[in-house]
Order: C-alpha cells, then structure tokens, then sequence
C-alpha cells in the first residue's frame, strides 16, 4: 500500500473516532453509580450537641503565669 492510501485510510479512521457518538444510557449510568434522585438525609442532626466546658474554663488558670513575653531562644 502506498503512503497516499495509509494516509487517507488513517485519516478516515481518525474522523470516523473523532466523530463517532454512541448512544449512552443515562439511567444504567445512574445506577452504576449509585445515584438516586432524593436527597440524602443531613448526618449533621444526628450528632450529639458538644458538651459545655465554661466551668473548667478559668478552673485551673490560677495555676499557671501568664507568659505574655516571646521565648528569646532561637529554633533552627
């Protein structure tokens, strides 16, 4: 085959590719990956709500100085 015929039978299977739109089935999609039109129920409200820790805020605070200076020692 001369390089006139490849060329062309290859630039035919390339706009044949290039072109070529198979009809796809939304619905077996949809089921492959899982999706279903309804909403998922919000995990958010069935978390218990945090504890309220303000009485052990300043319980122990008198324990420890406030250290409101930079540490002068140098890392690295």
């Amino acid at each position: 085959m001369g390089r006139g015929r490849q060329k062309a039978k290859a630039t035919k299977q390339a706009r044949d590719i290039k072109y070529y739109s198979p009809s796809t089935d939304y619905s077996a999609l949809q089921k492959e990956l899982g999706g279903t039109t309804r909403r998922a129920p919000s995990h958010h409200s069935e978390l218990p709500a945090e504890p309220d820790y303000s009485a052990y805020d300043d319980k122990y605070a008198d324990q420890f100085e406030d250290d409101d200076e930079v540490d002068s020692r140098r890392i690295g």
